[in-house]
């Protein structure tokens, strides 16, 4: 399909979109949710971002016909209502996407197109590429409405398999960092290129300390605009587990991820950038959980920052209780990258998987997982707290109502809402659930 006869598409598709009122945390009956999506399409892993009353969701859409593409679509009204889905890869059967490596979505604050009044968007997603895959990103300049060439970024062309990207904006700038896991090193070898498992297919690895094998794992980050020259600042990373970065006010550049330790223990590392991405710190271990694993818990980090330039850092790792060992959520915080306050759980009732974060401007901490609980399916749950000056907080569930079965929940917060959006479950056609709540609690 041709890229106006796609854009054409797009304009007549119906769209699965059901109004839903807004929550207010802590009421008792939760209104209905409101659902985004392609017609006739699995819809499925998402990313979301805000800017002022826009709300942004890029996701991808897939089925049997048409293989797998990433749409986005946006709302105007602070995530109550959705426009049409617009198809944002130029070419068809691009995308190569999963839970842990979704497209990442991101507005691109104070650049205005044509006097539009619209903001810039840009996308930025995995693709399969020759040699394995690449990094593509495309960019709206027109508020989601349409979507420029799809092209590559920056020093992501290499042989081998990467991505697990992530992006952060520079809101003084204009700039978009890009991160990702990459593995260049393990394609050069012949008894490597497919050492490790792709897309959560497990695959032989060869034998030996996990920790030696990952040192052919490492970490990028570039930018889109190239103006960051592009390169590895960590080797020895989990692959397979996404990645996190986030901007701090002050133009800080900081980003997380699982790091493989001596003895294979996965735990979760964190580096800054104060010099707009020309260098970063060496790698800080976030908390020492000595989470043993030989394989990829495909279970990446999430960052925030919050008042007075905090950065808190929530992931899951494995734990033992009363029943047997199971996955727990953590949260931790930072001022200067290299201390750490001691991990506090989540209330999680369950095994708890795919963690999001956000703070509001109230300094709220927003969080949201997905969790299963023995005899249930798998539900997304909601948490949110108020850190005290230590950085350390206490987390209090929200009430999301009974209509919570899915994964991978994505987070974003406007002025007044905080809006939740995940995978629902099933193989069979299905739209994304999206659900817009207050921010103030109601006594």
């Amino acid at each position: 399909m041709t890229r106006t006869r796609a854009a054409l598409a797009a304009l007549v598709a119906a769209v699965w979109l059901v109004g839903g009122a807004p929550l207010v945390v802590g009421q008792s009956a939760p209104g209905p949710a409101t659902t985004v999506g392609v017609p006739d399409r699995v819809n499925e892993y998402a990313s979301v971002a805000s800017e002022g009353a826009w709300v942004a969701l890029a996701w991808a859409a897939s089925s049997d016909a048409t293989g797998t593409n990433v749409y986005a679509a946006v709302s105007r009204d602070g995530g109550a209502s959705f426009g049409t889905p617009v198809r944002v890869n130029a070419v068809e059967k691009q995308a190569s996407v999963n839970g842990e490596q979704p497209p990442r979505i991101a507005f691109i604050p104070g650049d205005r197109v044509r006097g539009s009044g619209s903001p810039a968007i840009v996308v930025v997603w995995t693709a399969k590429a020759a040699a394995g895959t690449a990094l593509l990103s495309a960019r709206s300049g027109d508020g989601g409405r349409s979507f420029g060439p799809s092209t590559p970024v920056p020093g992501s062309e290499a042989a081998g398999n990467r991505g697990w990207e992530s992006i952060a904006v520079d809101h003084a700038t204009g700039r978009v960092y890009v991160v990702w896991l990459d593995h260049r090193d393990t394609a050069a070898q012949a008894d490597g290129a497919h050492a490790m498992h792709q897309h959560g297919a497990a695959a032989a690895a060869p034998s030996g300390d996990g920790a030696a094998r990952a040192q052919r794992s490492q970490l990028f980050v570039g930018s889109l605009g190239a103006d960051v020259a592009v390169r590895g600042i960590a080797r020895g990373v989990c692959y397979c587990c996404k990645t996190a970065a986030t901007m701090g006010a002050d133009g800080a550049v900081y980003v997380a991820w699982r790091h493989v330790y001596a003895g294979n223990q996965r735990d979760i590392a964190f580096a800054t950038s104060r010099d707009h991405g020309r260098s970063f710190t060496d790698p800080q271990r976030v908390s020492q959980d000595a989470w043993q694993l030989d394989g990829c818990p495909e279970n990446g980090p999430s960052l925030a920052v919050g008042s007075g330039g905090r950065v808190f850092v929530l992931w899951p790792t494995l734990v033992k209780a009363a029943a047997g060992e199971t996955l727990r959520l953590f949260l931790s915080s930072t001022t200067d990258g290299a201390r750490f306050t001691p991990r506090a759980p989540l209330p999680a009732a369950g095994a708890a998987y795919h963690p999001q974060l956000v703070t509001a401007g109230d300094g709220t901490v927003i969080a949201a997982w997905d969790e299963v609980v023995t005899g249930a399916p798998r539900r997304v749950r909601l948490a949110r707290g108020r850190p005290d000056g230590s950085g350390q907080t206490r987390f209090d569930a929200v009430d999301l109502g009974t209509d919570t079965e899915g994964s991978y929940p994505v987070l974003a917060v406007t002025a007044d809402h905080v809006v939740i959006a995940w995978t629902m479950r099933g193989s069979s056609a299905k739209p994304l659930r999206v659900l817009r709540l207050r921010l103030s609690i109601r006594s």
